[in-house]
């Protein structure tokens, strides 16, 4: 398989061998007709032998499996033969093409191509599909594998120019199916099927990567700060709501203080300054001689 020029890859048909049933009717024919042409010393037995074994072989035709053989007589076109083995009438009958009948799969790709912000992209991907009519595949085209390819990658860029450059990059699948629809329109008459189409890559300007980058980690910012401005609204509003219950109640706001300096207290290391008419109204020496007791009860008992 080589890529060309073109964008596509272009599938490379190994020339096809003489089949061993050929070759093995070849040899039984013509190496007694050569023999026996030795024997009698007689050329013309071991030329006509050769002729014979020339034709007999050439009539001879083996198709694998997965293969359909186009047979034309004198140029039209006479019946579609295979799989396994089939004769024709040598010089009468040509076998012009062997169409393969599996799912083929042809890479293309669109090179620097506009979306529509104007935005150069390459995109890479990948055709399946099969031939359904051998008949027309054989007839409607001059080559059905380079026509099919062809038409691919002007599908693609067609979708590309019609394309934002965000739905492309996240509206993968619908792009899929957009292209072998259009794909499989223009397939049809020739006999071929598309299977599906699949976009492997998209790749754009390294420049327009950092931007998108810097636009995303701005985005996700200003989402925390929203994030955040919302809950510091929903805590004010809480607190609002805690402050009218304080409001007219003293015993519980005096209640809340003392629970806060002695959360403060506490934690290790914490230092905690008020002032000394707020400590005689809350009563924080005895607050404070138990938060002592309990982060010092070895130095006590070495006192006693």
């Amino acid at each position: 398989m080589v890529k060309s020029s073109a964008g596509f890859a272009r599938i490379q048909v190994p020339s096809r061998r003489v089949h061993p049933i050929s070759a093995a009717l070849f040899a039984v024919v013509f190496i007694p007709g050569l023999i026996w042409g030795i024997y009698q010393y007689q050329p013309f037995i071991a030329v006509a032998s050769l002729l014979i074994a020339t034709l007999a072989s050439s009539a001879v035709k083996v198709s694998q499996q997965w293969e359909k053989a186009v047979v034309l007589r004198l140029g039209k076109f006479k019946k579609l033969s295979g799989p396994g083995p089939f004769l024709i009438i040598p010089v009468v009958d040509t076998v012009s093409s062997w169409i393969d009948q599996r799912i083929i799969a042809t890479p293309f790709n669109a090179e620097q191509t506009l979306t529509k912000d104007t935005v150069p992209v390459d995109v890479d991907a990948v055709l399946f599909w099969m031939v359904w009519d051998a008949e027309k595949a054989a007839l409607e085209v001059e080559s059905y594998k380079d026509a099919v390819a062809w038409a691919s990658q002007t599908a693609l860029r067609d979708i590309i120019g019609k394309t934002q450059l965000s739905e492309l990059l996240a509206g993968r699948e619908h792009i899929d199916d957009e292209l072998r629809r259009i794909i499989d329109l223009r397939t049809v008459p020739w006999g071929i099927s598309v299977q599906s189409v699949e976009i492997r890559d998209v790749s754009i300007p390294k420049s327009l990567q950092d931007a998108m980058s810097r636009e995303a980690q701005a985005e996700r910012e200003r989402k925390a700060r929203v994030i955040l401005g919302t809950a510091e609204t929903e805590i004010s509003a809480k607190f609002a709501e805690a402050a009218k219950d304080y409001e007219n109640n003293p015993v519980a706001l005096h209640l809340r203080a003392m629970n806060m300096l002695y959360e403060g207290l506490k934690e290790k290391g914490a230092l905690v300054v008020v002032p000394s008419t707020a400590v005689e109204t809350m009563g924080l020496g005895t607050i404070t001689g138990l938060t002592s007791l309990t982060r010092y009860p070895v130095a006590e008992k070495n006192k006693d």
